[in-house]
C-alpha cells in the first residue's frame, strides 16, 4: 500500500470516529463551500483533549474532497517566530482557495496581534483560516468593526453524555462499562479514548484509571506546570466545587495563594465565573485520581483542608448564604452517598427556605398529619408553641403556600411538658442523662422535623435544603454538646449517616410511627475535627456517640474503630500539641484517670510505644518510618523516602506495616504513669 492510500484510510478512519460537534462543523463546512456570508477566520478555542485537532483534521479532509489545497502548521515547532509561521504558509499566499489550518496557536499565542494585522492580509484571494488554541481569540477580533464580520470564535465544548456514549460504542467498549468511563471522562474525547484504551475490567469489577492512562492525561490535559506551588493549586481546584482566594489561603498561605490565582485564571481548563474558578470535568477527574493514585495520603490531607475550609467559609457566611456555602462544601462527598444519591451540592433556586410566619402555622400541621398522623402533628403543635423560631419553612418561588418544613430544637433542660407531648424528646432526654449528661452552659440541638407530604423522606431538592440547613446549624451553633436528628425512613438515610459517624441510638413509636433517633457527642469528637475527618477517604468513622451508660471521661475504653482514628490523627498532628486536647484518645485507657495533663500524658504514651516497637528488625524500620514521617516532620513523604533511603514504594509499605503496629502496641499498652519527654524534631529538610 503506497503512503498516500494509508494517509487515505487514516483521514477515513479519523472522520469516521468524530462524534458530535455539528455546529462547528457546520460553520467549518461554510467556509469551504464558500457561502456568502461564511467567515473568513475560524478560531477553535477549547482546553486540551477536547477535541480542536480533530475538528482541524475534519477540515482538512473536507477540503480536500472538495479540491482545495491545504496547508497545515503545527505551531508547537514554531518558537512564537512570525518568519517561522510566514514560511510554513506561504503557499497561502500565493495560492487562492488555500485552506490554512494552525493547530496548536497556544505554542505562539504571542504572534495573535502580527497574524491578525499583519500576516493574514497577505493571504491569496478565497483563502480561509482555521486557528486551534487552548486560549481564547484576545477581544481585538471582535472590536475591529472589519473583523467582526469576517472572524468566528468557536467555543469547543465537552461532549454531552450521548455523544460520549455513542464515541465509546464506535471504539468498541461494551455498554455495561461505558457509564463508569462516562462519568471519569467529564466529555473529554481524549479522556475517553484513553480510557477505552484499558483493557476491560472483570465483569462486575469497578473500573479505575490506570497510572499509564492518568500520566497521559495530566501531560496532555495540563502540560508542564511552573511550580510544586503551581501544582498544589491545581489539587485544590481539582477537588473544591469552586476556588476563591481566601480558599488557596487557607489552604496554602497567603504568599503562595497570591501567587497562583491569576495564573489560575488564565487557564484554558479553568473557567472564571462571578462565583470563582471552576475546573474543567476532565480535568478535574483526571488531576483528582491522579493524585490520589499517586499520593493516597497528600489526596486526604488536601481534602481534609479543604473541608476545614469549608467550615470557617460557612461560619463567616450570612444566615442566607450559609446554605450556599454548605452545598459547596457537600461537593468533597459528591461520590459517597451510595446509589441513592441522597445529597445535591447544587442550588435550588426556584425553592425559598425562610422563617416560620405565623400564616404557616395550620398548612405545617396539615402537612405534619398528612404525612406522619396525629400524634406526630400533636408534637408539631407543641414545638410551634414552645419554639416558633425552630422553624423552617420551605415554598416554591412566586408562592406562599409552604410545601416542606422542618425544626431544629435547642435544649438546655428537660421540661415535664416537653416530656408528656413528644415522645421522642423524652427517650432523646433519657439517654443523655444516662450516657452523656449536660455540662453548665452547654445544649443539646435536635432536628426533630423533616416533613414533605407525599414524599416522605426520600432525597429531593426539599430535603436537600432540610440537610442543608442542618449542617448550617451544627456549624455555626455555639455550645452544643450533643445533637440528634431523626428519620423516619432509617433504612436510606441510616446508611449515610453512619458514614458520616452518626449511629442510631434510639427507635421511638410515635402513634404506630416509628422514628429513629441518630446522636453524635460533639464533646467526643469537635466539629473541626469532623469536618477533616470526614474528608478523609481511608479512614472509618469516629464513634461519637458513648456506647456505654458511663460518662465520657478519662479512662473510657473506645471502640477500636475509633482508637485507630485516634492514632492515626494524632500522628499528623504530632507538630500541633494543641490539637490533643481534643483528641478522642484522651477518653481511652491510654490517659490515667484523675491525670493533671492528659494532653503530656497521650504524647507520652504515644512516644513509649514508638520505643517499644523496635524489638526486631521489622519493628526497627517501622519506628524510622514514623519518625521520619511525622516526628520530624519532612515536608513530603518523598522526602522521608530518601531520608530513609528507599524507594518510594517500598516506604509507602513500611509506613503502613508501621502504623499498624504502633497501633496494637497502644493497644496492649497500659496506662502512662509519668510524662517522658518527647523525642527532638529534627529541621524540617
Amino acid at each position: 500500500m503506497g503512503a498516500r492510500g494509508l494517509a487515505g484510510r487514516l483521514a477515513a478512519a479519523r472522520a469516521g470516529a468524530l462524534v458530535g460537534r455539528e455546529p462547528e462543523r457546520a460553520v467549518l463546512d461554510r467556509m469551504l463551500s464558500g457561502a456568502a456570508q461564511a467567515p473568513f477566520v475560524a478560531y477553535l478555542h477549547g482546553p486540551g483533549g477536547i477535541g480542536k485537532s480533530s475538528l482541524v483534521r475534519y477540515a482538512a479532509r473536507q477540503a480536500e474532497l472538495v479540491g482545495r489545497r491545504v496547508v497545515h502548521v503545527d505551531a508547537r515547532f514554531l518558537d512564537a517566530d512570525p518568519r517561522r509561521l510566514e514560511e510554513a504558509a506561504a503557499p497561502a499566499c500565493t495560492e487562492p482557495g488555500t485552506v490554512l489550518l494552525i493547530d496548536t496557536f497556544e505554542q505562539c499565542q504571542p504572534l495573535e496581534t502580527w497574524l491578525r494585522e499583519t500576516f493574514l492580509l497577505r493571504l491569496a484571494d478565497h483563502a480561509i483560516v482555521v486557528v486551534a488554541s487552548r486560549t481564547a481569540p484576545d477581544a481585538e477580533w471582535s472590536l475591529d468593526p472589519g473583523w467582526a464580520q469576517l472572524f468566528t470564535a468557536l467555543a469547543v465544548q465537552p461532549l454531552d453524555a450521548a455523544q460520549s456514549h455513542a464515541l465509546l460504542a464506535a471504539r468498541g467498549v461494551p455498554a455495561e462499562q461505558r457509564g463508569a468511563f462516562v462519568a471519569f471522562a467529564g466529555g473529554s474525547p481524549l479522556a475517553l479514548s484513553l480510557a477505552a484504551s484499558v483493557p476491560a475490567a472483570a465483569p462486575g469489577a469497578p473500573w479505575y484509571p490506570t497510572g499509564d492512562v492518568l500520566t497521559t492525561l495530566v501531560e496532555r490535559l495540563v502540560g508542564d506546570l511552573p511550580s510544586t506551588v503551581h501544582r498544589r493549586a491545581l489539587e485544590v481546584v481539582a477537588q473544591a466545587y469552586v476556588t476563591r482566594e481566601p480558599l488557596l489561603r487557607k489552604v496554602l498561605g497567603d504568599q503562595d495563594a497570591n501567587t497562583v490565582f491569576s495564573w489560575l485564571r488564565q487557564l484554558p481548563y479553568i473557567e472564571a465565573t462571578p462565583e470563582g474558578l471552576h475546573p474543567h470535568d476532565a480535568v478535574r477527574a483526571t488531576l483528582e485520581a491522579d493524585l490520589r493514585w499517586r499520593d493516597p495520603e497528600r489526596y486526604d490531607d488536601v481534602r481534609a483542608r479543604i473541608s476545614l475550609a469549608g467550615l470557617h467559609a460557612v461560619r463567616s457566611a450570612t444566615a442566607d448564604d450559609a446554605l450556599l456555602r454548605v452545598a459547596e462544601w457537600m461537593f468533597l462527598f459528591r461520590d459517597q452517598g451510595g446509589p441513592d444519591n441522597l445529597y445535591n451540592y447544587r442550588t435550588h433556586p426556584h425553592i425559598e427556605d425562610t422563617l416560620l410566619r405565623s400564616e404557616d402555622v395550620p398548612g405545617v400541621l396539615r402537612m405534619a398529619e398528612e404525612a406522619e398522623g396525629s400524634a406526630s402533628a400533636a408534637a408539631v403543635a407543641h414545638w410551634l408553641r414552645r419554639q416558633p423560631e425552630a422553624f423552617r419553612v420551605h415554598r416554591y418561588a412566586g408562592s406562599s403556600a409552604p410545601v416542606s418544613f422542618m425544626a431544629i430544637l435547642r435544649l438546655d433542660a428537660p421540661l415535664p411538658e416537653d416530656r408528656a407531648e413528644d415522645p421522642v424528646i423524652a427517650a432523646v432526654w433519657d439517654l443523655v442523662e444516662a450516657a452523656a449528661p449536660l455540662g453548665p452552659g452547654e445544649h443539646l440541638g435536635i432536628r426533630r422535623f423533616a416533613v414533605q407530604p407525599g414524599g416522605h423522606q426520600r432525597p429531593s431538592p426539599l430535603m436537600d435544603l432540610i440537610s442543608r440547613r442542618t449542617i448550617a446549624e451544627e456549624m455555626r451553633s455555639h455550645g452544643r454538646a450533643v445533637t440528634f436528628t431523626v428519620f423516619e425512613d432509617a433504612d436510606r438515610w441510616g446508611r449515610y449517616l453512619a458514614k458520616a459517624g452518626m449511629p442510631e441510638v434510639a427507635a421511638v413509636d410515635v402513634g404506630g410511627l416509628l422514628q429513629h433517633v441518630f446522636g453524635r457527642d460533639w464533646r467526643r469528637q469537635t466539629v473541626e475535627q469532623w469536618v477533616q475527618h470526614r474528608a478523609r477517604t481511608a479512614v472509618t468513622p469516629v464513634a461519637t456517640w458513648p456506647a456505654t451508660a458511663s460518662t465520657s471521661g478519662p479512662g473510657d475504653q473506645l471502640p477500636r474503630a475509633a482508637f485507630e482514628d485516634g492514632v492515626l490523627e494524632a500522628l499528623r498532628t504530632w507538630q500541633t500539641p494543641r490539637e490533643f486536647a481534643t483528641s478522642v484518645l484522651l477518653h481511652s485507657h491510654l490517659v490515667p484517670s484523675g491525670s493533671p495533663d492528659p494532653v503530656a500524658d497521650l504524647r507520652g504514651a504515644i512516644t513509649t510505644a514508638l520505643d517499644a516497637i523496635q524489638i526486631d528488625p521489622a519493628g526497627v524500620k517501622a519506628h524510622e518510618a514514623l519518625t521520619a514521617t511525622y516526628i520530624t516532620a519532612l515536608r513530603t513523604h518523598k522526602a522521608a523516602a530518601r531520608r530513609l533511603g528507599v524507594p518510594y514504594g517500598t516506604y509507602r509499605r513500611h509506613l503502613a506495616l508501621a502504623k499498624e503496629r504502633l497501633i496494637e502496641q497502644l493497644l496492649r499498652q497500659p496506662a502512662t504513669t509519668s510524662t517522658p519527654t518527647p523525642p527532638h524534631s529534627s529541621p524540617e529538610e
